[in-house]
């Protein structure tokens, strides 16, 4: 069972509140959990938005089973699908033929491994209108890492998680990637915000042992949009040892477990 299967199979007997919240580019379901009530503090915790960090859309079930001390989050495990599954399927996964031509061209050969972006190339965590196209490693055409966009929320997966984010109206969202282990909290806020943005970052780093970093030269990523625009509290955590080599795969899983299992209850206990 692929990882997608996976999410699939949970959605399917999960008994709490489920939403599809949209559809990739080749039309594979984009799935959110809720756990807790739904009073403030809401949060929105999104995973595997780069392909070949699937194994993070592990960690979101088991921090969905962990559940919350109070107020409410939805989990949305697997934001990439489609990159998720070439990434570990292989070219075999893509469902219309014209669109494998285009990543076997523009890849270069069939190893998707070290695969970052959706099905039409595009990395969805540049594609955020947040100073958009302004990072330093950002690409203008399309490539299996930091490639833009045409325009900002021009994929279906990141339009998907703008509108439902707007819809939910949280007070935090974090973000997993791998890999690491540090903690980034910082866009461009002003002090105030920075400094209660600091302070909610230092537990998560209390938690996970992760130390908090800055990324002056990234641009529109969802944490940088949420930071930015929404003006809330938004985080990229990085599991996983720095060690370790993409993909990062099941036997990453317990160690990034073992760090970051309790990290989002330890965070909703420092909001007010």
């Amino acid at each position: 069972m692929n990882i997608y299967e996976q999410i699939s199979a949970f959605y399917e007997s999960y008994r709490g509140i489920k939403e599809i919240y949209g559809t990739s580019e080749e039309g594979r379901n984009l799935y959110a959990f809720f756990t807790g009530e739904a009073h403030a503090p809401l949060g929105i915790c999104q995973y595997a938005i780069h392909a070949r960090e699937w194994i993070t859309a592990r960690l979101a079930l088991e921090q969905l089973a962990a559940g919350v001390p109070r107020g409410g989050v939805w989990f949305i495990p697997l934001a990439n699908p489609d990159g998720a599954l070439l990434c570990t399927e292989g070219i075999g996964s893509v469902r219309t033929q014209w669109r494998k031509q285009f990543l076997l061209r523009m890849n270069g050969g069939e190893d998707f491994s070290l695969w970052k972006a959706n099905a039409d190339a595009v990395d969805l965590n540049v594609n955020f209108d947040a100073r958009w196209g302004t990072g330093k490693s950002n690409r203008t055409k399309p490539a299996s890492a930091n490639y833009i966009g045409m325009r900002p929320f021009s994929a279906k997966e990141s339009r998907a998680l703008k509108d439902f984010t707007y819809r939910v109206c949280p007070q935090f969202t974090v973000s997993y990637h791998t890999k690491g282990e540090e903690i980034y909290w910082r866009f461009h806020q002003p002090f105030f915000r920075a400094a209660r943005d600091k302070r909610l970052a230092k537990r998560l780093s209390e938690s996970t042992g992760y130390p908090l970093r800055e990324a002056p030269f990234s641009a529109g990523g969802y944490k940088d949009w949420c930071v930015e625009k929404l003006k809330i509290s938004a985080f990229t955590l990085e599991a996983g040892a720095d060690e370790l080599s993409h993909p990062l795969g099941e036997d990453a899983l317990p160690q990034i477990l073992a760090r970051n299992l309790y990290a989002i209850r330890h965070l909703i206990e420092g909001l007010k």
